[in-house]
Formats: structure tokens, sequence, C-alpha cells
């Protein structure tokens, strides 16, 4: 899971993740499972279409929480 990993090999945040993905610079990404459908999809586009693994988390509060923020992320991204 994620709780584990170095913040420094973490970027957290939707824009953050796409840019990640268009860097080629992820290695998995996590997934709140309640974020904006719209925004759902585009991220799920870029993992199906660069093959990149992903976990879906229960929340955005969770997701926030696990990554040590004290607020919620739609997603976020274990660096390469």
């Amino acid at each position: 899971m994620l709780s584990n990993k170095c913040s420094a090999e973490l970027l957290v945040g939707s824009k953050q993740t796409l840019k990640a993905i268009a860097n080629n610079q992820v290695k998995k990404i996590f997934l709140a499972k309640d974020i904006d459908q719209p925004l759902k999809k585009e991220i799920l586009k870029a993992v199906n279409d660069n093959n990149i693994p992903f976990e879906i988390v229960e929340s955005k509060n969770e997701l926030g929480r696990i990554c040590g923020i004290d607020v919620s992320a739609a997603s976020a991204v274990l660096l390469k």
C-alpha cells in the first residue's frame, strides 16, 4: 500500500498525476473511488494508454490521510 512510501517518491493531486503520466514518471497510481467522473475517466484513460498499474482507495479523505496531508486527494502517484 501507500502508507510506507517516502514523500519524495510521491506526488499528490490530479494535476500532478496527469503531469507525471505525461512525463513518463509513474510507477503506480492511487485513485480515490469518490472523485468526479470526468476526472476519473481522464486519469483512467491515461493509465490504460500508458499501461500503468493503479489501485482504488475508498475515498478522497482516506487517500489524503494516507498521503500525510490535511486535505482530501483525488489521486496520488508513486514515482519511478
